[in-house]
């Protein structure tokens, strides 16, 4: 991976270089930002340029052995630590076991996310995490010597799917690192992270890509016309997997789906068509968890957008990030969605996604939000 092959970010790849240079390269680092701007390829390209045997300006060379390595990935001192699932009894929950699953998803885009990591390890109910397990892992990689770089490093995606025990064993490692080691850590909710990690790693802010590199990089991508390049810029808000998406008209993506269940839910609360809600609760148990969480978080931002919609019409060529079909629907719903019930359905929709998450019984969360939400649309605005 190479500096020059991610979109943007130009003032964070010449601060990173600048610290390889200076040999002033922090020993944990975490690279935090929104879903689609290319911050775990910037790790990766980042870790190649550190390990670069011929560093060119401003990019690895390419053609050392180092970097040739690194582009199959397949260097022996580059580790990755990511989310997985358990899918037999007898199987180890490590990063490992998917190893050869995990150099495809990379090779395939500059662009990653958690939910198409989810389906390229083809799970169902179980939720994706880092284990217990992979701490041990990781305290074993750490402690060997590296084989042909200065540096052994290691890069852990999205460290917020950690559980306890593997958060408090990463710490120590964070604490007391070996020699010549370094971890660069690549999240997306940096606010579930232990804060003790937080505080003793370096932290750069990784933001959305900027809506005029966007621009070019779509226009020099895909023949597609100028108006229609602009509203797939706004619509994705600087997030390039969701442009990649409206590019491609993805009749499989999770959102087209979230979508027609979030519509046809509000529809049956507003009715309160109480068997339809609780058709829709069992449904909705019967998916995996990460299927609830996803929904539950599309849930919450159309809820967002309908409440600025509402508050600020004029404004929604500006403000709102909305394929057709949901600018569409959010037309004729926004007016359900106002300063009086806004906060508590946020709230609802925020606790089923917490207790879902903690394994709760997920029919009885969704028929008791379904009925919450049933009665919070019939709140009247002011």
């Amino acid at each position: 991976m190479f500096f020059k092959d991610i979109a943007g970010h130009n003032a964070i790849k010449q601060k990173l270089i600048g610290a390889v240079k200076q040999t002033r390269v922090s020993h944990a680092i975490l690279f935090s930002g929104p879903e689609g701007n290319g911050k775990l390829s910037l790790a990766i390209a980042f870790a190649q340029f550190l390990s670069c045997e011929n560093k060119s300006e401003n990019d690895s060379c390419g053609t050392c052995s180092s970097c040739l390595k690194y582009q199959k990935l397949i260097h022996p001192d580059l580790h990755f630590v990511f989310p997985v699932i358990k899918k037999k009894a007898s199987e180890k929950p490590i990063s490992d076991t998917y190893i050869k699953d995990w150099r495809e998803f990379l090779s395939n885009s500059v662009y990653h996310g958690f939910e198409k990591w989810l389906k390229k390890m083809g799970t169902e109910n179980q939720q994706a995490g880092i284990f217990a397990q992979e701490s041990e892992e990781i305290i074993k990689k750490l402690n060997l010597k590296s084989y042909e770089s200065e540096y052994k490093i290691m890069i852990i995606w999205m460290p917020e799917k950690m559980n306890i025990s593997a958060s408090n064993k990463l710490l120590k490692m964070i604490e007391e690192p070996p020699p010549k080691t370094i971890l660069i850590l690549v999240t997306e909710d940096s606010e579930k992270i232990i804060k003790t990690i937080l505080s003793r790693t370096q932290l750069i802010k990784i933001p959305k890509i900027n809506e005029q590199i966007m621009y070019e990089s779509i226009k020099e991508k895909y023949e597609i016309e100028d108006s229609k390049i602009k509203e797939i810029v706004r619509t994705s808000d600087g997030n390039y997997l969701k442009a990649e998406e409206l590019i491609l008209n993805n009749e499989n993506s999770s959102d087209r789906e979230n979508f027609g269940m979030f519509a046809q839910f509000m529809r049956n609360a507003y009715g309160l068509r109480v068997s339809e809600l609780i058709e829709w609760a069992e449904k909705m148990a019967k998916s995996g968890r990460e299927t609830q969480k996803n929904f539950l978080q599309y849930a919450l931002k159309l809820l967002r957008e309908n409440f600025i919609l509402n508050i600020s019409p004029e404004n929604q060529n500006k403000v709102l990030f909305l394929t057709d079909n949901e600018k569409d629907f959010s037309i004729k719903f926004n007016k359900f969605i106002h300063k009086n019930n806004i906060f508590q359905l946020t709230n609802e929709f925020n606790e089923a996604y917490n207790h879902i998450e903690r394994n709760g019984y997920n029919k009885l969360i969704f028929l008791d939000l379904a009925l919450k939400t049933a009665r919070l649309l019939k709140i009247k605005p002011q």
